[in-house]
């Protein structure tokens, strides 16, 4: 894979698109915890995973838009509740993002000498760390009624389970399903089983989903919508992870 900068990047948070007031993400790390298991016999340190944990940290610029929900109204709010946040590397189809459940701890703005305002922002795991996966629509993906996206190839079946999470930004319409579909050739799509997010009737809205970590995800993969009542448009992103673990529960 060649080399690539961070330009074209998205970052959503809670069914708001804010990728063009982040001035930049200083953190989007996590992984377990270490565990010193280290016997006295020893030269040097044994470890083990413990506690999966996670963070994204960000700076952002200050917008009070007075006509859509804006970045200040977003993230000034201070939720107790858990916040879903998902970081794309590029908004091609298939390209990495991961994605967060966390409490949003702060919101500390700085006032430069140069008069420049930017805001402190940082949200810890909550429940499960992070998640890094592919794009299943190319950054903000706009439905116009029930349609069936492109696919990504993960390359192989595997009998490892998955997760996924969606941000629904809008929706205009009586209701929509989006489901997770996979396919062993690319042309015959079946859903996956419990792979389908809560019916929308309004937005935004997010959501994570997950399979037991037997569950088998074929090598093609796509994002569907689907309706019962109609609707007229529907934009919103979709990040899926295909484990590659045995045994883990996630």
């Amino acid at each position: 894979m060649a080399k690539t900068s961070g330009l074209g990047d998205n970052l959503y948070i809670a069914g708001y698109n804010a990728s063009g007031d982040i001035q930049q993400l200083g953190r989007i790390g996590g992984g377990p915890a270490l565990l010193n298991f280290t016997g006295i016999d020893k030269s040097a340190y044994e470890r083990r995973g413990g506690l999966r944990d996670g963070a994204v940290e960000m700076t952002t610029f200050f917008n009070t838009d007075s006509i859509t929900p804006a970045t200040h109204e977003t993230l000034s709010a201070l939720p107790r509740t858990d916040v879903i946040l998902t970081y794309c590397r590029g908004t091609t189809l298939g390209d990495p993002a991961a994605s967060l459940v966390g409490k949003q701890v702060n919101y500390d703005p700085t006032r430069a000498d140069d008069g420049m305002l930017t805001f402190g922002v940082s949200a810890q795991a909550n429940g499960y760390g992070i998640e890094w996966g592919r794009q299943l629509t190319a950054g903000v993906r706009t439905d116009t009624g029930a349609a069936n996206g492109a696919s990504i190839d993960t390359a192989a079946s595997a009998a490892f389970g998955g997760q996924a999470y969606l941000q629904v930004f809008g929706f205009t319409g009586t209701d929509a399903t989006v489901k997770i579909q996979d396919s062993a050739d690319d042309s015959s799509f079946t859903d996956v089983a419990s792979f389908a997010f809560t019916q929308i009737t309004a937005g935004p809205t997010t959501e994570r989903i997950a399979l037991s970590n037997t569950a088998t995800i074929r090598r093609y993969v796509r994002a569907v919508t689907v309706t019962t009542g109609g609707f007229t448009s529907l934009s919103f992103a979709v990040n899926v992870i295909k484990n590659e673990v045995a045994g883990v529960v996630f």
